[in-house]
């Protein structure tokens, strides 16, 4: 039977694996799993923070069972909070109803018309205030915190008071299943670096429209004494909280100039041409000893491309001239990043055309208001000629020049 897991004293994560190939929001592949992670309080009275997706994966049926495997009758359980609405933590919540008629619903003002929309509940359902509080006995204390737009506007947090735990959804959230273990200090050092790439590819994925409101989050929750995080995907900070904390301020600075003195490529051919080009811009790189990421699309997914192009100060985009526009798998990639905030880059853009052009134009409007800082660009018509691979060389070293230049300002 599955069982749950104690955090610290009287508190508990229940939650489940999820392996699927569907993809995680309808867009973002999830190769290695995620997470769904749900908590248990429990003081004279009993909550139950966060909830599970309806159905598949086991959710449904582990939840039920890890809170038995606390001691406690599903229809025992006083409180149901939600921290935010999104079905992959709710969609358990009209079927949680039905076990139990007089489990309270408490969210946030925003909060309570979704959970109406979404389960056509409204009966014991509350709004709780900022910075409200709830006792539920023997110590036990949980306070409410708004933290609008992280990532949905009617986000909250709940901090346990006693013990400290933060609860915070999505916030400080990763992809990736547990692979035996739920705390940060049992991940062993050769996991380290995946799950460092999995919160990276979340945050770019999911989060990086809403940095400011993080940073406005943790801003909002710097005078709480945070002994343990426990978000609703990823590992459970109980050892270095600071650590996750600090990685995604980092993360939500990237959005400003502060990114990593490195430089993202991001490319797609159709016979070939851009590829010769840009082997070009990649010996001129080379002569800076920058470091480069490289990506071929449609072959990469944007999940992958996304996630190191956030981080990098430099990007690199490759691609012909497609039916007097973008190569449409380049304009795809772009207009994920305009969605998402991919602010104040370094770009060197190159590419192709046959009969006529036309791609140079349509980039400069996807890119309109991103505050990118151009080179270029570098187009020519059929296969590059001595003087284009020239060029590009030149122009690749200009752009690792640049983003040289990026990293001598941080330090």
């Amino acid at each position: 039977m599955p069982t749950s897991e104690k955090i610290a004293e009287g508190v508990w994560w229940t939650g489940v694996n999820v392996y699927t190939s569907d993809l995680f929001e309808g867009i973002w592949p999830i190769p290695n799993g995620v997470t769904i992670n749900s908590y248990v309080v429990k003081g004279n009275k009993v909550a139950l923070i966060d909830l599970v997706k309806a159905g598949g994966g086991g959710s449904s049926e582990n939840i039920i069972d890890q809170v038995k495997s606390i001691g406690i009758a599903v229809n025992h359980i006083d409180y149901l909070i939600l921290n935010h609405l999104e079905p992959d933590h709710t969609g358990y919540t009209a079927a949680m109803r039905e076990l139990n008629p007089k489990i309270q619903i408490l969210t946030s003002e925003k909060g309570v018309p979704l959970v109406k929309a979404f389960y056509g509940i409204s009966d014991g359902v509350r709004a709780v205030k900022d910075g409200e509080e709830l006792e539920l006995g023997n110590g036990k204390v949980l306070q409410f915190f708004y933290a609008p737009n992280v990532h949905w506007p009617e986000t909250m947090v709940t901090y346990e008071k006693s013990t400290k735990v933060l609860f915070p959804c999505d916030a400080f959230g990763s992809f990736g299943a547990f692979k035996g273990y739920i705390f940060d200090d049992q991940v062993p050092p050769e996991d380290e670096a995946f799950w460092a790439s999995e919160t990276l590819r979340y945050y770019a994925n999911i989060v990086a429209t809403f940095s400011q409101s993080v940073l406005n989050a943790i801003k909002k929750l710097g005078g709480l004494d945070i002994k343990v995080i426990a978000p609703s995907h990823g590992l459970i900070w109980r050892k270095n909280p600071g650590k996750v904390i600090a990685d995604y301020v980092r993360y939500a600075n990237y959005m400003s100039d502060f990114q990593e003195p490195e430089i993202t490529v991001i490319w797609g051919s159709m016979y070939g041409n851009t590829g010769t080009i840009l082997r070009a811009v990649l010996r001129g790189i080379a002569q800076e000893s920058v470091e480069v990421t490289i990506h071929k699309v449609p072959e990469t997914d944007a999940s992958f491309v996304l996630a190191d192009a956030w981080r990098s100060a430099g990007l690199v985009i490759a691609m012909p001239t497609y039916e007097y526009s973008i190569f449409p798998p380049v304009a795809y990639i772009l207009d994920l990043m305009k969605l998402k905030h991919f602010w104040h880059k370094k770009v060197l853009r190159v590419g192709s055309f046959g009969w006529v052009g036309g791609a140079q134009k349509h980039f400069i409007e996807k890119i309109d208001k991103m505050f990118w800082d151009c080179i270029g660009p570098l187009e020519y018509q059929g296969a590059p000629k001595p003087e284009d691979l020239k060029k590009a060389e030149e122009l690749g070293q200009e752009l690792a020049r640049q983003v040289k230049a990026i990293k001598s300002k941080k330090t």
